[in-house]
């Protein structure tokens, strides 16, 4: 999913410099080989150039709600056993973290499967086909957190270590965060602490 405007962060944040590569490059080394197909879902052109030069698929749109990427997604995906939907925006997130995901599901493969922080549910979210129809047709500017709000008794959590891990760089002063973040966790100096 990378197709958000950017508003509160004031341009393109999926193109902005995370330590030497776009942010949602992040994403897309996350995931990496771990699934049958990926695409990417995004309104705009440097991203969805990044991604074909990976290979990967893109939807490039002009739809302006959550629930129109999400349908954009699923519609080409085509037929699958599941769907994970990955915000391009989260650079922290482990690619252990999807593959235990991917891994729970394959377990329990009528459930919703979300990574979640001492209670606090974050994204990706993993959803079983049984949802597709619900997710198609999603109320304006919603997203798959309302299915999975709309089913709690199928959800699993995986539990994560790090908030950061599930946050979003929704704005320049998060991106910072977060590249401050990564750089502790690449020098060993992590201090116990959650992002705000």
């Amino acid at each position: 999913m990378a197709s958000g405007e950017g508003k509160r962060f004031g341009g393109n944040k999926l193109m902005a410099d995370f330590h030497g590569v776009p942010l949602v490059r992040r994403a897309v080394d996350a995931t990496e080989g771990l699934f049958s197909r990926r695409v990417v879902v995004t309104r705009h052109e440097a991203v969805a150039q990044l991604c074909e030069e990976q290979d990967i698929p893109v939807v490039l749109h002009d739809y302006p709600h959550r629930n129109d990427t999400v349908r954009l997604g699923l519609e080409a995906l085509g037929e699958v056993d599941c769907c994970m939907f990955l915000p391009g925006d989260q650079p922290l997130l482990r690619r252990e973290t999807v593959r235990m995901l991917l891994e729970t599901w394959k377990r329990e493969q009528d459930r919703i499967i979300r990574p979640s922080f001492e209670g606090t549910d974050g994204s990706p979210v993993l959803f079983p086909a049984w949802v597709f129809p619900e997710l198609q047709n999603l109320p304006e500017g919603k997203g798959g957190g309302l299915v999975a709000g709309k089913h709690p008794d199928a959800v699993i959590r995986v539990p994560v270590t790090d908030s950061f891990e599930l946050a979003d760089a929704d704005t320049p002063e998060m991106l910072a965060k977060l590249k401050q973040r990564y750089l502790e966790k690449t020098t060993g100096e992590i201090k116990r602490s959650r992002y705000e």
